[in-house]
């Protein structure tokens, strides 16, 4: 009778360290399917990228980037977006450290600049439409409003999400799954960074030349 019990204990300790491995194994896997995800964005943004230059100067009469890009302006909206990445690099570190409190405050601080990105972006959509220079002005602008906005729609999207894991961890704490899912956003948010670095040189870079 003992010997069944044993055997059935050990039968369940088993199942349970083959079950917790297989929670383990799933987190490599799911940051690599978000490799493959990041592989399609960046088709995706090639193409924007694409229509742009072919556009770049269908002006239409209207104004070209050197008329209306301010780059100092510009120049601060991407340090925040810099800077965010930087932060969103110390909360990796403390969640790896095991300190929950510094993981939720670098990331809020990471969330405030990255909103302070996207109210600085919505300001410039603003003034531009409100100067007249919408997206129905010139090939040029719609090309322009549809490539920035492309990243920015990306960037409110990692606002969502990153909302969301703030939550997660105030309330699951630094568990496996938080683990992978910050790490796929560490991913997403350092890749638009990427991007945005292109798109701040060659829109506004060599459009204001």
């Amino acid at each position: 009778m003992s010997n069944l019990v044993l055997n059935s204990g050990d039968a369940h300790g088993h199942d349970h360290d083959h079950g917790h491995d297989d929670h383990h194994d799933s987190g490599p896997m799911t940051i690599y399917g978000f490799w493959l995800y990041l592989m399609t964005d960046c088709v995706l943004f090639a193409s924007f990228f694409a229509v742009y230059a072919v556009m770049v100067n269908s002006v239409a009469g209207g104004p070209s980037g050197h008329d209306i890009f301010e780059l100092p302006f510009v120049a601060v909206e991407t340090a925040f977006l810099l800077v965010s990445s930087i932060t969103y690099g110390f909360a990796m570190l403390a969640f790896f450290k095991g300190n929950k409190s510094q993981v939720l405050g670098w990331l809020a601080l990471t969330f405030l600049c990255g909103a302070a990105f996207i109210g600085m972006e919505i300001y410039e959509f603003h003034h531009l439409i409100e100067a007249g220079f919408g997206p129905s002005r010139s090939g040029f602008l719609s090309a322009f409003f549809s490539l920035v906005g492309l990243h920015g729609l990306h960037v409110t999207s990692g606002l969502i999400w990153m909302g969301i894991m703030m939550y997660q961890v105030q309330k699951r704490g630094l568990t496996n799954t938080n683990k992978t899912r910050l790490s796929c956003l560490s991913l997403f948010w350092h890749f638009l960074d990427v991007v945005w670095i292109c798109v701040f040189t060659v829109v506004y870079l060599m459009g204001a030349l």
